[in-house]
């Protein structure tokens, strides 16, 4: 399987507190992956890094089928080059219908030049319903976003990420604050996504990891301390008296 993301040798400081410790893996271009760990461990640092907010000391970030070095590259170019991240607090237009939020993100993807001329045509629609359909949003689309539901809104926010095409998407702790109904679909849907691209999940919920049914990497004190299938890394003796035992 080809890499889309190779994490080499990363290491970042804050005031002393090494929140990342020479951090190395990588992703395939068509995998889900779980990333779990104790808080502190360095889960959102890691994003922070990919996404460009945060610069490592030192390692190397390389993404692509050209091997392009994202540490050279801003947060904009970044997201350009296909990485999407969604938070963990939705943050969509309340007061807009699903498919306004959705033509939105559509239009955020355009040059600049080309948005102020930009008027939704027919193709546009049609790819804002398709979106909808790939989150189970698609009867939702008249909707004001604000009388969406937590788990809604959360689907919301994947489509309006999908509307930039990203091939890998970071997701942080999808399943908070979901009804086990959501959650389940919410499963289906990360596993449904990461056919086509790459999907990190950055999850604390050990039960809906399970579902995920995908190799899950563990963080530790900013490096990997296993990686492989659920089972395998939660009968590792170090990662059950650091993360699992307490």
């Amino acid at each position: 399987m080809s890499q889309i993301l190779e994490v080499s040798g990363i290491s970042v400081t804050f005031d002393g507190f090494r929140a990342i410790n020479n951090l190395s893996f990588s992703i395939g271009a068509a995998e889900l992956r779980a990333i779990i760990g104790p808080n502190g461990a360095g889960k959102t640092t890691f994003m922070d890094i990919v996404t460009g907010k945060t610069r490592p000391d030192a390692g190397s970030v390389i993404w692509g089928e050209r091997s392009v070095n994202l540490l050279k590259l801003n947060e904009a170019q970044i997201a350009r080059a296909g990485v999407g991240r969604k938070f963990q607090r939705p943050t969509v237009f309340e007061d807009q219908s699903v498919e306004d939020n959705l033509m939105l993100a559509l239009k955020a993807d355009r040059a600049p030049w080309k948005v102020l001329f930009w008027k939704p045509a027919a193709p546009d629609r049609a790819r804002v319903r398709e979106i909808a359909a790939e989150v189970g949003l698609e009867a939702a689309l008249d909707r004001k976003s604000g009388e969406l539901s937590h788990g809604q809104k959360q689907w919301l926010e994947i489509a309006m990420l999908l509307a930039q095409e990203p091939r890998l998407l970071l997701v942080d702790e999808p399943a908070a604050g979901m009804t086990l109904a959501e959650r389940e679909q919410t499963t289906a849907m990360l596993v449904r996504l990461a056919q086509t691209r790459a999907v990190v999940v950055v999850e604390h919920d050990m039960e809906f990891v399970r579902r995920l049914n995908c190799k899950v990497t563990v963080l530790h004190e900013g490096s990997v301390l296993a990686e492989g299938s659920l089972d395998h890394v939660t009968a590792n003796q170090q990662v059950i008296d650091v993360y699992l035992g307490r």
